[in-house]
């Protein structure tokens, strides 16, 4: 049986961060639940771009660290195939990210790197920047 997105991401070894993230919003049992769900997961290398002390602050911010994560989650499944006839989701978080599929596929100013990850309760696209809310 496959693994579910938390599972498949703590055993990708790219996504420490975010799964440190998740872990600290305590979002674990809700991304390891029922689904399905579509997560854009920034790595590690993409947590590193931020400014200086981001990381930190937010880990002790619980309220921003969840805005900040489940802007990253799209309920149900959305395939890369699906995002060519999609101009934008909206986010668990309840704002919305943009798709543009002019050059490569781009969630809101971040490219998607690796797409449909599939797992047992959704599906994971690795994004090479954080997507952060308005």
């Amino acid at each position: 049986m496959k693994k579910n997105i938390v599972e498949t991401a703590i055993n990708a070894g790219s996504f420490k961060t975010l799964v440190k993230a998740v872990k600290a919003a305590k979002l674990v049992e809700t991304l390891s639940g029922k689904g399905p769900f579509t997560v854009f997961a920034p790595t590690d290398k993409a947590f590193r771009k931020l400014p200086k002390g981001t990381i930190k602050k937010l880990l002790k911010d619980k309220n921003k660290l969840t805005a900040v994560l489940t802007y990253h989650v799209v309920s149900g499944k959305v395939m890369a195939s699906d995002v060519l006839k999609l101009k934008s989701a909206k986010t668990v978080q309840g704002g919305r990210v943009k798709f543009d599929t002019a050059d490569g596929v781009k969630v809101n100013n971040a490219n998607v790197v690796k797409a449909d990850i599939k797992t047992s309760n959704g599906v994971i696209h690795v994004i090479d920047k954080v997507l952060l809310p308005n």
